[in-house]
């Protein structure tokens, strides 16, 4: 008990600092991203290829100024980046980020919490995530701010809907709702995106939607609303916010990983003869290499695409991708039922 007990504590805590690092230096990959798209150079100047740049940004964080409105609401101007950070945090705790690990001879799940309804969960965890971002917004008592929190939350939850309706496909084909069994089940190369492409392409729309990653940025357009819902933030109070962005980045390609891209299994993997510890840092490094994937995927599209007007945002999500996700959930209804005849 005691043991399960001390290995759940230590593992949740790798996770946390592997999400803070991953935060980090997603900021100094995405200027180099960007460098390299605009054919210039990123950060190269503090540290060897500018590798402790993101160092110099928390230091700078750190040491600004700390200021507050006069006429916030106090309790709430604190609660809205905390509650955004520690919300973005927690969804990471029903992945599977490997196969069981084998310590003096009894094995133990690279999984927080194994639930049997993890997707429900992390959806649960998605959806409150708009409230520090409302909270935050309207605690300023800023127009700006405001005007950046009403959009997000109105954008949140319409492209919510889509994505949850691209789910309800994969646990019509898996019978679960467990993500870890949703992974058993896409051993080696019977991932779930061959089955669902449709899906697929619906939830990784969303995912940007969600995210507010370009082009769905409305809710901190500049051009409109200075910086949107975190104008009058500063100090670590505007950093919980500006890492929760890359925090969100880097769960949603996990969550993509797991439920579309086989989690952390890949061909012919299990056919090497690994021990089980080698297997599950192997296969932990394979999933890895899966979310980097995404996220490269989130900033090339940031550098791409123009920012869309907001009209045509709520008509994308309500018009288009909600409609696809009910026909793609009657397909899948309609296969299975014709499979089982």
């Amino acid at each position: 008990m005691l043991a399960g007990l001390l290995y759940k504590t230590i593992l949740a805590s790798l996770i946390l600092v592997i999400s803070l690092v991953v935060a980090m230096y997603s900021t100094l990959i995405e200027r180099k991203v960007a460098g390299w798209f605009q054919d210039r150079h990123g950060p190269n100047r503090t540290g060897p290829w500018g590798l402790l740049q993101p160092l110099a940004d928390g230091v700078k964080l750190f040491f600004k100024e700390e200021f507050m409105p006069n006429t916030a609401d106090k309790f709430l101007y604190i609660l809205g980046p905390s509650l955004t950070m520690f919300i973005a945090l927690l969804t990471s705790a029903a992945i599977p980020w490997g196969p069981d690990i084998v310590i003096a001879g009894k094995p133990y799940a690279l999984q927080v919490a194994d639930i049997n309804i993890g997707v429900l969960y992390i959806f649960a965890i998605l959806s409150i995530g708009v409230y520090g971002i409302m909270i935050g917004g309207w605690a300023s008592n800023n127009k700006y701010a405001l005007l950046g929190a009403v959009r997000a939350s109105s954008q949140m939850i319409s492209y919510e809907l889509a994505m949850s309706l691209s789910i309800i496909s994969i646990v019509m084909m898996t019978g679960s709702l467990s993500m870890r069994e949703i992974v058993v089940q896409q051993q080696g190369f019977n991932w779930n995106i061959f089955y669902q492409p449709l899906g697929f392409l619906i939830f990784l729309i969303c995912a940007f939607a969600e995210t507010n990653r370009s082009p769905f940025d409305l809710p901190e357009c500049e051009t409109e609303l200075v910086g949107g819902y975190h104008t009058e933030y500063s100090s670590m109070k505007l950093g919980f916010y500006l890492f929760s962005e890359y925090i969100n980045m880097f769960i949603s390609g996990a969550v993509m990983t797991t439920l579309f891209l086989g989690g952390y299994h890949f061909p012919f993997i299990d056919k090497l003869g690994l021990s089980p510890n080698v297997f599950a840092l192997v296969s932990f490094m394979i999933f890895f290499t899966k979310i980097t994937f995404f996220g490269f995927i989130f900033m090339w599209i940031r550098w791409t695409l123009p920012r869309f007007r907001y009209d045509q945002l709520m008509r994308l999500g309500w018009k288009s991708l909600i409609p696809l996700a009910i026909l793609n959930v009657v397909i899948t209804g309609v296969i299975i039922l014709i499979n089982l005849k």
